[in-house]
């Protein structure tokens, strides 16, 4: 099946990515644009690109950036665009960093509130030289070949990811439910970009990702490619995430369950459950493979 808006959109992520490659390359200056949020001249130049290119290919769509951009808000098709989605790790030359594009089809109800779906779905990470494209309906691709979610089914052998906020960390929840995380899985990772944590849950590299207070421009590209894949995206609860939703809990499924009960109890103060030894694992594993032959 052909795609709609990917095959722009995916020339103009892959556009802005290359002038990212070549800041990188030379170094940039930072600045705050908060008391502790950097940004750069890559980002805004990039933002810039983006925003005309997105405006010669879709000029009635509306296009809503990181950096400030608010065009067209009042359109049925809105881009949320991360310029450069991981700008403290680029800043210090770590190179995880990416373009995120996420298209979103709004709809207004009878009682005067938009109803918006993602429908289209560009990541490009430029310094792989990876991809990641969806459309809704369509399946998730990376570098033009489709992909799916990982087939773990157990928390204790997951690799999961999440992320902190560069402010406010010292009122962030989020590393109690680290330190259990890390206690109770395969892994933590803590990459610093969400864009391109999201696109690993979807093509298996990570079985979750989870954190608190994210933009729309972090999430929208990345939901819907863990869902093309045959992905959950929900918050802390299991309800049906939203772009404003102030947690994001995105697996593989099989998985979900486990993640909703232990966020649950976490957040309830309940007792959880022991966490096995390394004998007790290895028989629970023993186990799942018995029944599996």
């Amino acid at each position: 099946m052909e795609m709609v808006w990917v095959p722009r959109a995916s020339a103009i992520a892959r556009e802005a990515g290359a002038r990212l490659r070549e800041f990188f390359a030379q170094g940039v200056e930072t600045e705050y644009k908060g008391d502790v949020d950097l940004v750069t001249v890559a980002d805004r130049t990039a933002e810039k690109l983006i925003r005309e290119r997105l405006a010669d290919a879709f000029p009635e769509h509306g296009v809503y950036g990181e950096e400030g951009t608010r065009e067209r808000m009042e359109g049925e098709f809105r881009w949320y665009v991360d310029p450069l989605d991981g700008t403290t790790n680029f800043a210090h030359g770590f190179p995880q960093f990416c373009v995120s594009l996420g298209l979103e089809m709004r709809q207004v109800q009878r009682d005067g509130t938009t109803d918006g779906t993602i429908v289209a779905a560009v990541i490009y990470d430029p310094m792989r030289d990876e991809l990641y494209t969806a459309e809704r309906g369509r399946g998730a691709w990376l570098n033009g070949k489709p992909i799916r979610v990982s087939r773990i089914e157990v928390l204790a052998e997951a690799l999961v990811a999440t992320g902190f906020p560069s402010r406010k960390r010292h009122d962030s929840p989020n590393i109690h439910f680290y330190h259990e995380f890390t206690l109770r899985s395969h892994g933590v990772r803590r990459a610093g970009s969400a864009a391109l944590d999201l696109a690993f849950v979807a093509c298996g590299r990570l079985e979750a990702f989870w954190e608190f207070n994210l933009n729309p421009w972090d999430t929208a590209a990345g939901i819907l490619l863990v869902e093309e894949a045959g992905g959950h995206v929900t918050d802390f609860s299991g309800n049906h995430f939203q772009l404003n939703s102030n947690e994001i809990l995105a697996s593989n499924g099989l998985v979900q369950n486990e993640l909703v009960v232990l966020f649950g109890n976490m957040f309830a103060g309940r007792d959880l459950t022991p966490i096995p030894t390394a004998q007790q694992f290895a028989e629970l594993r023993a186990a799942r493979a018995a029944i599996v032959a």
